[in-house]
């Protein structure tokens, strides 16, 4: 719906506003990447990042395909959770608990670590998007 009913308005603001004309190119560029790295971060929500990606120039199939690949560290964090949950309602030994607890923290240790990588290489980008 952003693309179709949004785009026309979104080009209107790009004329009138150079630094969002600049992100637009930059994303039009660098679409893969810069959705991939936006999916990594938890900061951005989801349903904002994608109105706002949708009036942008990122084509579908890099979109589709950043978004698949950005959102698997997180959803495997989740799951992981989710078995904690289910190995310490189950009876599991206190050893396997503690494995599954460790299991988890270091997954959370690497999301943290991607998250800020992914900041960081956002950062980088946002002055070359915005040359002025």
């Amino acid at each position: 719906m952003a693309r179709t009913l949004l785009r026309s308005k979104a080009e209107a603001l790009a004329r009138a506003n150079p630094k969002f004309d600049a992100i637009d190119s930059a994303i039009a560029r660098e679409g893969f990447k810069i959705v991939f790295l936006l999916r990594l971060s938890p900061v951005f929500p989801f349903t904002i990042l994608n109105v706002l990606l949708g009036v942008t120039k990122v084509t579908p199939g890099a979109y589709v395909l950043a978004n698949l690949l950005g959102m698997l560290p997180g959803t495997f964090m989740y799951v992981y959770l989710g078995s904690l949950g289910e190995a310490a309602a189950g009876g599991s030994s206190p050893g396997q608990i503690a494995l599954k607890v460790l299991g988890f923290a270091a997954t959370v240790a690497v999301t943290v670590y991607v998250t800020r990588i992914a900041k960081k290489a956002l950062t980088d980008i946002q002055p070359q998007a915005n040359p002025a």
